[in-house]
């Protein structure tokens, strides 16, 4: 659930390739109508999966931080004041590239698990159709939630934690959404090998969320590491909705709307570390006296047998120049 603090809606517009802002006198008061434009709002938001993460920059230039951190401060949490000044700043930005038609733009602040959000997301009008009688119909714009190409969310709780990644924003292709991560003064932190090992743990989940099968689970996960290694190889970065249409070509919505929740925070078209893919296939650990490891088939061959009310592995087909060593050491026999 969604708790709005403060909802605002001003709007950028463009005319004669000049933005101007048309800045809104009040706040949105929280409604059935507004709660349910939150809700789906970073409902699609959180389903996007080509998103990059990072921080706010050290840089000079970029006021967004600072604008943030003054509303924080401020003990009468002046929603309107913060979101006007920011309004000012994607304005610069927007004329600087000229990268944008405008629209209107959403910011909202909002509470969820604890945690304090601010989302900001320009949405366009949609043209529709209403049935006004039988042999009656009549044109009307709606908000087009679903085609809005430019966002990015703060967690303003893990900025004030220290964390090293809190902020979120749609990459886009090419340079288009350069100048909103400008606007947001956020600095992408790539980690090649966290990201790859989220990545492992999403693709894992999502066997379990598909209920597949032992043997299509192998499968799909093998598939997944070929595809990852192919990328690492060719240092090429790898994107989520290529990944998604080899692996699943028959539904890959599925698989992109599973890697694109935020809560996840998967970076998308990033370098995949080659060793971390290893645990997509592959099972091992160890304690001071042993170490063990094995592949997925092994368990699904029976080489590999694991009981788990017992809580054992059992080993089976040991290789030959083992059992000597075994052998030559009068072991097992008690």
């Amino acid at each position: 659930m969604n708790e709005i603090v403060a909802l605002a809606v001003h709007d950028l517009e463009r005319k004669d390739g000049i933005y101007q802002i048309k800045a809104a006198t009040k706040t949105l008061p929280v409604t059935d109508t507004t709660q349910r434009v939150v809700d789906e709002l970073n409902n699609l938001y959180n389903r996007r999966a080509s998103k990059s993460y990072g921080k706010f920059t050290a840089s000079e230039g970029y006021p967004t931080q600072e604008q943030i951190r003054d509303y924080i401060g401020d003990p009468e949490k002046d929603f309107l004041r913060l979101t006007t000044r920011m309004m000012e700043t994607l304005r610069q930005q927007a004329q600087a590239r000229t990268a944008s038609t405008g629209g209107h733009v959403l910011f909202e602040h909002f509470r969820r698990d604890q945690k304090d959000f601010l989302l900001v997301a320009i949405v366009s009008d949609k043209l529709s159709a209403i049935l006004k009688a039988q042999d009656e119909m009549e044109d009307v714009k709606h908000l087009d939630l679903e085609g809005f190409r430019f966002a990015g969310r703060i967690n303003l709780t893990a900025w004030a934690a220290g964390a090293e990644r809190y902020i979120s924003f749609l990459k886009g292709k090419g340079d288009v959404s350069e100048y909103f991560r400008l606007f947001l003064g956020c600095d992408s932190v790539v980690e090649a090998r966290v990201d790859t090992s989220n990545l492992v743990t999403a693709l894992k989940d999502f066997v379990t969320a598909e209920k597949m099968s032992e043997k299509d689970g192998n499968e799909f996960l093998a598939r997944a590491k070929a595809i990852c290694e192919r990328s690492s190889n060719k240092r090429e970065e790898l994107e989520f909705e290529a990944l998604a249409n080899e692996l699943l070509p028959n539904n890959p919505k599925r698989l992109t709307d599973h890697l694109g929740d935020t809560d996840r925070a998967l970076s998308d078209r990033f370098v995949p570390d080659k060793r971390s893919l290893a645990s997509l296939v592959r099972f091992k650990g160890g304690t001071k006296q042993w170490k063990v490891e094995f592949d997925r088939d092994a368990v699904s061959s029976r080489a590999v047998i694991y009981d788990p009310e017992a809580n054992t592995i059992t080993l089976t087909g040991l290789p030959d120049d083992l059992i000597s060593q075994l052998q030559a050491e009068g072991l097992g026999h008690g």
